[in-house]
């Protein structure tokens, strides 16, 4: 069984490979050939309605155990002396790369590998709480956002539905009273982004966010951040606010990003086109500002098969540009993963692995001595 499954990781790894090296030599119009669907969106029926009480629609949750991805630790890390007493809600990112549908069925095996891969680099900064929860949905795929067809609207709309389901049983069995840490990246941070506007801003759960992590998709300053109910990190010690940052090295050409936020529709119903974005600093805790890569706890540098990793300390430093996007110098060797113009959009998280996990840690103690 673990050879199979080791298998099934190195055919993973060889599709997304190809994936990511098509986007990086390819012009738009040849991704958009390349992984846009040219088929019509199929209409999906929700899921039953209590279909995430059990453990089978989670790839993280309590009690799964030696099969949960995001309890792994990289080498050089280790279990904080207590966990940490907060609830944390983590929304994985694309991993379904085919153009023959517009959703990932929930049993396609090479993108349930691909989420557990990014649930284990991704989330499990987060690991220091026993209550982590990251949902299996059925992702829209890769190629809806690199078009402005009505069908990626559809597409989406299936994938946040299953999100906003898996939230809500996630709130039922969190309880009351603890803290709550949300997180997501790339899709996810798009989803997480309108559950924030429809789940949290306003509303009484709005004092229970210690933190909120929206990595990988811009947050508009005018058209978004109103919506989401919180303000952005201003300060390392600060609770009940929003970090948010999409990594580059440089030189970085982020035209392919500035379009993919130029064509959707921000929370207010508005373009985003040409607004500014939030730029928070991992390094430092706080929006904008700069920190060299001496304050850089650890980069995640995983191995190639993207089962194991090591923290490296003092890799890479973070600064953010004028434009919003956080800049963080010469293109360090993590893999082969970085996408056009130096896009480190997939290691975002882990540039910073043990900076996140501190920050998590320290909003989790602020909010608790509000409280």
């Amino acid at each position: 069984m673990a050879r199979k499954f080791l298998y099934l990781v190195a055919i993973l790894v060889v599709l997304m490979l190809g994936a990511f090296i098509g986007l990086r030599y390819w012009a738009n119009e040849l991704s958009q050939w390349t992984f846009v669907p040219t088929g019509r969106f199929e209409a999906q029926a929700p899921l039953a309605r209590n279909v995430y009480d059990g453990p089978a629609m989670w790839y993280s949750r309590p009690g799964l155990g030696a099969g949960d991805p995001a309890r792994w630790l990289p080498q050089g890390a280790s279990p904080p002396p207590t966990p940490i007493k907060a609830a944390v809600f983590f929304i994985h990112p694309t991993s379904f790369f085919r153009k023959n549908q517009w959703n990932a069925p929930l049993d396609d095996r090479e993108s349930r590998a691909g989420a557990k891969i990014f649930v284990r680099g991704l989330a499990s900064p987060f690991n220091g709480s026993a209550q982590l929860w990251a949902p299996r949905y059925r992702q829209a795929t890769f190629g809806a956002f690199l078009t402005d067809k009505a069908e990626t609207r559809e597409a989406l709309a299936v994938a946040y539905g299953d999100v906003l389901q898996a939230f809500d049983a996630f709130l039922r069995n969190v309880g009351p009273d603890i803290p709550i840490v949300l997180v997501g990246h790339s899709q996810g941070a798009l989803h997480l982004m309108h559950l924030m506007q429809d789940r949290v801003a306003g509303r009484p759960l709005e004092a229970r966010i210690a933190a909120a992590y929206v990595v990988g998709w811009p947050v508009s300053l005018i058209h978004d951040l109103p919506a989401l109910g919180l303000p952005p990190c201003r300060a390392p010690n600060q609770a009940g606010c929003i970090m948010s940052w999409l990594s580059y090295a440089e030189p970085a050409d982020t035209a392919l990003t500035l379009l993919a936020y130029d064509r959707h529709t921000a929370l207010d119903g508005q373009s985003p086109k040409g607004s500014p974005f939030l730029c928070s600093n991992p390094l430092t805790g706080s929006a904008g500002g700069a920190a060299p890569a001496s304050a850089n706890l650890g980069t995640l540098v995983p191995d190639a098969t993207l089962m194991h990793g090591k923290l490296v300390p003092g890799m890479v430093g973070a600064r953010c540009g004028h434009d919003g996007f956080l800049l963080i110098g010469s293109a360090p060797a993590l893999g082969p993963y970085v996408l056009p113009g130096n896009d480190y959009h997939v290691y975002d998280i882990p540039l910073f692995w043990a900076n996140v996990r501190a920050d998590f840690a320290r909003r989790v103690a602020a909010w608790q001595a509000a409280h």
